[in-house]
């Protein structure tokens, strides 16, 4: 088998999109050599699909992309691909036709995500807790959204690879009485309750729904922002779940360090990260991201961090197509062209 890789090349310019179950986000890039140029956001629900909202979000301002690069929440199974989290079905013969286009590239969000991490900077991060990142290690990113979502990015051949997933999937256990009193009242996906079913918008409504019913009351939220908010405001329930959410994401977020030998750091995206900065700095994650008996030491070695920058799938995106080179990108079943 041949060592040598011929990267792809785009025709600029490029359009990239990070689609997920709430909200669509799409920027240009001209030119290999230009600034990103960012559109509003569209909501999903405004659009019966993507065609729709880059007709209305993207070509109003006169541009006319020749490659549509799109990370999308979901697998990728082939010409036709229905999103997990959203009506949207991407179809991408279609999208070249109707949209004038040369190439559509369809990647897992989180791929995109962690095509990012390279490219990320001081001002980009926050670090929570202790550890330093080992370079060209192995680099893990968790983001609870609409899903959870999981990326992994490793270098190998002088390459930044990314390892697409559905590690939001796997099942979260309770670990202390308290846990176990709450996990009766989980709502279950097929009997199971996976990380994503807690680890989420969605899951953070439904661990409060569950604490509440533990403590024999009705829920007094109805959705994940009133949950931040009552948290905010003192409301001593939704204090408990931003704080229970934290640990159990610091331990899932050390249960894929130690999957990866993630030396090259972990990274926590999405916007419910950010709204509960608070909760996720006050010790309750790092402490059981770390607590990951025989290899202690190894966890307490590797560093975690809040990435605010608000666009990094955009980020990653871009970068890839400014140097496809750089990354070890299979296109295989995820390229289309005329």
């Amino acid at each position: 088998m041949s060592q040598h890789r011929t990267p792809p090349s785009f025709a600029f310019p490029v359009l990239v999109g990070d689609i997920g179950g709430t909200n669509a986000r799409f920027a240009l890039l001209e030119s290999p050599d230009a600034e990103l140029k960012i559109f509003p956001f569209a909501a999903t629900v405004d659009y019966f699909g993507p065609a729709e909202a880059i007709e209305a979000v993207v070509l109003p301002t006169g541009a006319r992309p020749k490659t549509l690069i799109v990370a999308l929440a979901g697998p990728i199974t082939g010409d036709s691909v229905k999103l997990t989290n959203c009506p949207w079905v991407f179809e991408p013969r279609k999208l070249i036709e109707r949209l004038g286009l040369a190439d559509v590239i369809l990647l897992n969000d989180f791929e995109a995500q962690a095509l990012a991490l390279p490219s990320l900077k001081d001002g980009d991060l926050k670090q929570i807790g202790r550890g330093e990142i080992r370079p060209e290690a192995p680099k893990v990113v968790l983001g609870p959204g609409t899903g959870l979502g999981v990326g992994i990015l490793a270098f190998a051949a002088g390459m930044w690879i990314p390892l697409p997933g559905e590690g939001g999937h796997v099942t979260l256990a309770p670990e202390t009485p308290r846990d176990f009193a709450i996990w009766k009242y989980i709502t279950r996906i097929d009997g199971r309750v996976t990380a994503e079913s807690v680890l989420s918008g969605p899951g953070m409504l439904n661990l409060y729904t569950a604490i509440a019913r533990a403590d024999g009351v009705e829920p007094a939220y109805h959705n994940p922002p009133e949950v931040t908010a009552g948290a905010k405001a003192g409301d001593a329930r939704a204090q408990e779940t931003e704080k229970l959410f934290a640990r159990h994401l610091g331990a899932v977020a050390g249960d894929f360090a130690l999957t990866a030998l993630a030396r090259g750091g972990v990274f926590l995206a999405g916007g419910v990260s950010q709204k509960i900065e608070a909760a996720l700095s006050e010790g309750s994650f790092r402490a059981a991201f770390e607590d990951k008996a025989p290899h202690r030491r190894l966890t307490e070695s590797i560093p975690t961090f809040l990435i605010t920058h608000s666009g990094p799938a955009l980020l990653g995106l871009s970068d890839f197509a400014r140097r496809p080179a750089s990354y070890g990108v299979d296109l295989k079943g995820r390229r289309w062209t005329v």
